[in-house]
């Protein structure tokens, strides 16, 4: 144990882990509130409207990922859920996460704006996590427990009215044509890896090492932060974000709007409750969805758009391969690293943070990588890039198993496989989520766009919640630590043999599929001139540090790579 000047922790390398966040964090604040509060009506060439935008983002990913850090271990720990019960609740709760922003973003669309949206989800947000702190005497048979329930509905509604509008304002705030428009996404999402990197960090101490209520409690004022400073902040937006059509929503039309976004907090809470719905609602309705865009494209299209519909699809499914192992993070590999790794002392929730920070390293690397080599024409294709995605994170399994059973099951595993699963994972995610995003864009009709980034979406809500059903594989309670241990592994290695099977296929069949794209006659007003199912840019595990491309570029060497 090592004594510090507020706190005790349960190393050195722990403690210097937590005084950086905590500096990162605040510094991150200072600088923000200078710069939105000077005089002049840009800082650093950029509206400081968009440095609002980053501290409300930021202060909104601080809370969201202090909870998640968070959120299997108070299942397991606190409420009494088995390792299983706990992994489908978490998979359903994450596959809500990522219905709820289509419809978050069609009813900001359609009837109230963005920046009302985003302050409806910010406030729902803010209950929510402080909702999370009433914590109660624990187990299943306190009637707390549905006062959890009720905080996890309200961040998954507020979640889908909030990540599915803020990053449009970003786009806003800027014309189609400004140059400033890359940098500014990159400017926001360095706002959503600090956010994500240090609420790991800190509220995944305070919650595991002085009690949950001062983790969750935490999270709850960085979100009651960032939502001061969004209304503080709304004459920075220069009236961006408002609703298209005010009639829509005279007198209490807009309350009806609020009104059915209660609803679906009503109907999350139950759903939350009984995972099985979830299942079928992602199940059915993506089916559904799946169905009915293939139907449209072999009735409706001409052949090169319908084949540019079929490689969509292909790189849809294989994304689900993708997330459902990617997200094992917050769940089985979290309860891994707390109970079979030597975590040199550190809290296993903090390592929640590593994949945030590898992406703030790598991203750059990886837009420069992928630049450089297609300017000489090398640039691997879109469908070659998902296979070495799927190969990747599929090796990250497979390495740590091969550490875990070099050093023996009857030991704890060395933190360094920790660090290496993550960094397989953070690079395969690199190769597939930005360029999943743009891919979407680029081979969608422009009647079609929102309908594709939509099923893109489903998918990856399809992905999380079968991430909750291979954890709930590894759950091996009352056989033993090292038995338990050697379950999860067990299961790690096969999905991660079948990971990488599947994409050494996808790679071999990617020429065909980007044969089906048909780049070469791929043209600007296909997709038009900006990204369709941009509201939804903005969730995380998604953008990757990487915003999607926000100008499709007229067909050449670098399109016809890809």
């Amino acid at each position: 144990m090592v004594e510090g000047l507020f706190f005790t922790y349960g190393s050195a390398f722990e403690m210097w882990a937590f005084r950086v966040a905590v500096i990162a964090l605040v510094s991150f604040l200072i600088g923000g509130m200078v710069l939105v509060t000077r005089p002049q009506a840009e800082v650093i060439g950029h509206p400081k409207g968009l440095f609002l935008l980053f501290m409300a983002e930021m202060w909104e990913r601080f809370s969201y990922y202090g909870m998640r850090a968070l959120l299997i271990f108070y299942l397991v720990q606190h409420w009494l859920f088995s390792d299983s019960e706990a992994s489908i609740i978490y998979g359903a709760y994450t596959a809500l996460v990522y219905i709820t922003p289509v419809v978050g973003g069609y009813l900001a669309d359609q009837y109230i704006g963005q920046r009302k949206a985003v302050l409806f989800g910010a406030v729902l947000l803010t209950f929510g996590h402080f909702f999370m702190a009433f914590e109660g005497g624990g187990g299943q048979g306190d009637p707390m427990i549905n006062v959890f329930w009720l905080a996890l509905a309200l961040i998954i509604v507020g979640s889908g009215f909030l990540k599915a509008n803020i990053s449009v304002i970003v786009g806003q705030l800027y014309s189609r044509t400004d140059v400033r428009r890359d940098p500014a996404y990159t400017i926001f999402y360095m706002g959503i890896n600090v956010g994500a990197a240090t609420a790991s960090i800190i509220c995944g101490y305070l919650g595991q090492t002085y009690g949950w209520q001062y983790g969750f409690g935490l999270a709850g004022f960085g979100m009651l932060i960032g939502l001061v400073f969004f209304v503080i902040g709304k004459p920075l937006l220069l009236g961006k974000g408002e609703p298209k059509d005010p009639e829509k929503i005279k007198g209490l039309k807009e309350w009806g709007i609020y009104g059915a976004g209660l609803a679906m907090v009503l109907l999350c809470w139950a759903a939350i409750q009984y995972q099985a719905l979830v299942g079928y609602v992602v199940g059915g309705f993506g089916g559904g969805l799946v169905l009915y865009v293939l139907f449209t494209a072999v009735t409706k299209l001409s052949p090169e758009e319908r084949d540019r519909i079929f490689a969509a699809m292909f790189l849809i499914l294989t994304s689900i391969v993708f997330w459902a192992l990617f997200e094992q993070a917050g769940s089985s590999l979290n309860l891994f690293t707390d109970r079979h790794v030597d975590t040199q002392g550190v809290n296993a929730s903090m390592f929640q943070s590593i994949n945030a920070i590898y992406i703030v390293l790598l991203a750059p690397v990886f837009a420069f990588a992928w630049q450089k080599l297609a300017q000489k024409g090398a640039e691997p294709s879109t469908p070659l890039k998902f296979g070495l995605a799927v190969i990747q994170v599929g090796l990250g399994f497979l390495v740590l198993v091969w550490g875990a059973e070099s050093a023996g099951v009857n030991v704890p595993t060395p933190v360094l496989f920790i660090f290496l699963v993550y960094l397989l994972h953070t690079t395969g995610e690199l190769c597939l989520s930005p360029v999943g995003l743009s891919a979407m864009n680029r081979l969608s009709p422009a009647h079609m766009a929102s309908l594709i980034m939509g099923t893109w979406f489903f998918a990856s809500a399809t992905g999380n919640f079968a991430a909750g059903l291979i954890a709930s594989a590894t759950g091996g309670e009352g056989v033993g630590e090292e038995a338990g241990k050697q379950v999860v592994l067990d299961v790690y290695s096969t999905v991660g043999w079948y990971a990488v099977g599947i994409g050494v296929a996808v790679m071999v069949v990617s020429p065909l599929i980007k044969k089906l794209m048909h780049l070469d006659t791929l043209a600007d007003d296909d997709v038009g001139d900006d990204l369709e199912g941009q509201s939804q840019a903005g969730i995380e595990a998604q953008e990757a540090g990487v915003h999607p491309a926000t100008s499709p570029q007229a067909p050449g060497k670098h399109e016809q790579n890809r």
